[in-house]
């Protein structure tokens, strides 16, 4: 059985709403089994940025403690459920510290490399890839990007010259994946699934659309086919915003179908 490890936090988003994303965790914790899932404490105060330009940090420094500790007392992998995507940072680097040969397959519209300097909003969801590659948990030449289709220029230099692989949302299918994985020499793989990566005609639920992305039935496919031939250190589910129960009936299939390919086993 999976574990569960919930992140209702919010600290990390750019946007005006992202309380939504607090809500949006808690809710798919109902869909969770109750004897693999705990929660990890996220204060309720914004946080100040403690002079490193990054918004928040002092609140998000301290759930990363928490997520960290929680992380390690658990056997076996977990999924992560946010709040906003930056809940990865914790997650990834406990994932590399037990595989030194980890992949990253990084599903989402915004690739997430910006740094404080060069970050528009200063919010850390859009510098958290880039810090685990920079801080060195993360080796860009095992890093793969799908489905990333909203770029500021400092990302796209970046991406290009750390040779990080980049698969457009229209590329994103299970063979594909599977290769490219393969390729970086990988022997276990960590999927961070940021559900704005899907297109907006396939969930309602998300607090910045991007259009032109991935079909739900590919990403699923594609989860399924990375979790079956790979072992899985570890996944995130992040950045579900829904505004009502209408929403939660009508995205709940889709997020169950993608927890579930989470649990295919790798061949042998």
């Amino acid at each position: 059985m999976l574990n569960f490890v919930v992140v209702p936090q919010w600290q990390g988003s750019p946007s005006s709403r992202a309380m939504r994303l607090a809500e949006g965790a808690a809710a798919l914790r109902g869909d969770l089994p109750p004897q693999a899932t705990r929660e990890v404490a996220v204060p309720l105060e914004a946080g100040d940025d403690q002079g490193t330009g990054i918004a928040r940090f002092s609140s998000l420094q301290l759930v990363r403690e928490r997520l960290a500790d929680a992380l390690g007392e658990l056997d076996g992998p977990a999924v992560v459920i946010g709040g906003d995507c930056s809940v990865s940072d914790a997650a990834i680097r406990h994932a590399a510290d037990r595989h030194p040969g980890l992949a990253v397959v990084w599903f989402d519209a915004q690739p997430d490399l910006n740094t404080a300097a060069t970050s528009p909003s200063g919010a850390y969801s859009g510098m958290v890839l880039r810090s685990l590659i920079s801080e060195g948990p993360l080796e860009a030449s095992r890093t793969v990007l799908a489905g990333a289709r909203s770029w500021d220029p400092e990302e796209d230099r970046f991406a290009t010259t750390a040779g990080i692989v980049r698969l457009a949302a229209d590329a994103v299918d299970a063979d594909a994946l599977v290769t490219t994985v393969a390729a970086t020499g990988a022997d276990a793989v960590y999927l961070h699934l940021d559900l704005d990566v899907l297109d907006p005609a396939e969930l309602r639920g998300l607090l910045e659309p991007e259009p032109f992305g991935v079909a739900a039935d590919r990403l699923i496919a594609a989860v399924r086919a990375l979790a079956a031939r790979f072992e899985v250190a570890g996944a995130t589910i992040a950045s579900y915003a829904p505004t009502g129960d209408d929403d939660l009936a009508e995205d709940g299939p889709t997020i169950l179908r993608l927890i579930g390919a989470l649990s295919s086993r790798p061949s042998r």
